[in-house]
């Protein structure tokens, strides 16, 4: 077996990256077109937003400059108004309980809290559908 020199292993790892990143941009294609769905079935059904609240890395939850539905119990991930996929964990600021946080949008998932510890990871058309279902009195608390 011949080794690799170091100039092959940083290509190797750039092209695997390069790899990863255009998954992560097909997922989150895959995901906006769900989320897209959502948004306008929300919208046809009058289902209301309401202010999203983010939670700081120190624990403090704060106001936010975005109208949305949470996806999950905790209240982690939102989608806004305008399909945008918001990640409602922030990094603490001193002023962030006074004047709160402007939310800058992610890139959507196809699973919601992957890989968290919460128990609330999933398929991300089952927790839309789940906002849905409970607007319409059909489901438990999403």
């Amino acid at each position: 077996m011949t080794q690799q020199t170091p100039e092959g292993r940083r290509a190797d790892a750039l092209r695997m990256a390069e790899m990863a990143a255009a998954g992560k941009r097909a997922e989150a294609i895959s995901a906006q077109a769900l989320i897209d769905d959502f948004v306008a079935t929300a919208r046809s059904r009058g289902l209301p937003t309401e202010r999203l609240m983010a939670t700081q890395l120190d624990g403090r939850v704060v106001k936010t400059d975005k109208q949305g539905w949470y996806l999950n119990k905790k209240r982690s991930v939102a989608i806004g108004e305008g399909g945008e996929w918001y990640v409602l964990t922030v990094p603490s600021t001193t002023w962030g309980r006074f004047t709160g946080v402007k939310l800058q949008p992610s890139q959507p998932e196809l699973v919601v809290a992957r890989g968290g510890r919460d128990g609330e990871s999933g398929d991300l058309v089952e927790f839309l559908q789940r906002v849905l279902d409970v607007a319409d009195g059909a489901g438990s608390d999403g």
